[in-house]
């Protein structure tokens, strides 16, 4: 009988982006000024919708809950990652390594969600305008905020404690910049079908019930659009719905590109590069997105900062 000598790890080694250091430094610099823009722009929509009574509709309360998801699960990564650019040897304890993962992949269901639900928002409010106060009523939309938040957070946890029950015995080289699931499984020397089972499983439900309420949600709004008789209201809708369209299109395609190709066509490069894109832009474009196309946040917004200087 054989004995096989394991190695126990404590901690992880991130390989991050780049092993230049000037290059470190440059990706430093633009992270640094994408996160800030992100937390600035997140919180102050947030804070916006809080302060402006005309805002105080379903649409506009779980844009504020996206826009909180949006900070928070850039904030899991982008903080590690922006002092490992600074950092020679890029370390994670193996507890941290799970509570990143854990409330990444909690987040960033939660975000998932809160499109399906803000796409039902829009469909109930074109489709069934006469029924909306009563269909969307506040208890309704803090149950449907209570079930994405509730969905997220025990979804992560399976996938977290499925992950972490696994050996790690092979390294504890990360070749990625934050604790994702995919570089994990490939450290691991035990099983993991178990786990890519999960995974797929899981994340077939969480999106692809956010895609499918997405579509058919807007096949009905687009359909309403087209039969409507004033120009001008097709336009303040396509305008509404477009702002949303193209961040569930971004979001969800860049997801689906992650996490749902063949694994013969999986690269740990490629897969870094598509996670700086909706772990690090796309929560800093959210906000700009709904921003720059949305009458009534740049109505919202101009009287903001003509109140301040007015108070100045």
């Amino acid at each position: 009988m054989t004995v096989e000598n394991y190695t126990v790890f404590t901690d992880f080694v991130f390989l991050g982006l780049s092993e230049r250091q000037d290059v470190q430094q440059g990706l430093f610099v633009v992270f640094l000024l994408v996160y800030g823009i992100t937390l600035v722009a997140n919180l102050g929509m947030i804070l916006l919708i809080y302060m402006d009574t005309r805002l105080h509709i379903p649409m506009y309360y779980f844009l504020s809950n996206l826009s909180f998801c949006d900070v928070c699960y850039s904030s899991t990564v982008s903080p590690k990652m922006l002092a490992d650019f600074l950092s020679e040897q890029k370390r994670i304890p193996y507890n941290l390594c799970a509570i990143q993962m854990y409330f990444f992949v909690a987040f960033v269901d939660i975000a998932c969600l809160m499109l399906a639900v803000m796409a039902y928002d829009r469909y109930v409010a074109l489709c069934n305008p006469l029924l909306y106060t009563i269909t969307m009523s506040q208890r309704i939309c803090i149950q449907l905020v209570a079930a994405a938040y509730i969905l997220g957070l025990v979804d992560s946890a399976i996938h977290t404690s499925f992950t972490f029950q696994l050996s790690f015995c092979k390294s504890n080289i990360i070749n990625h910049f934050f604790c994702d699931i995919p570089p994990l499984l490939a450290l691991s020397c035990s099983g993991t079908s178990i786990n890519e089972i999960v995974m797929f499983t899981f994340g077939v439900f969480i999106l692809g019930c956010s895609i499918l309420t997405v579509l058919l949600s807007y096949s009905y709004i687009l359909v309403t659009i087209f039969r409507m008789n004033s120009a001008e209201g097709r336009h303040k809708d396509f305008s509404t719905c477009g702002s949303h369209l193209t961040a569930v299109a971004i979001f969800h395609g860049t997801l689906l590109f992650m996490y749902f190709r063949p694994s013969s066509s999986y690269s740990m490069d490629t897969d870094k590069m598509s996670s700086v894109f909706y772990t690090v832009v796309i929560p800093m474009l959210n906000p700009l997105i709904y921003s720059l196309r949305n009458k009534d946040v740049k109505g919202a917004l101009r009287k903001a900062i003509s109140n301040k200087f007015c108070f100045w």
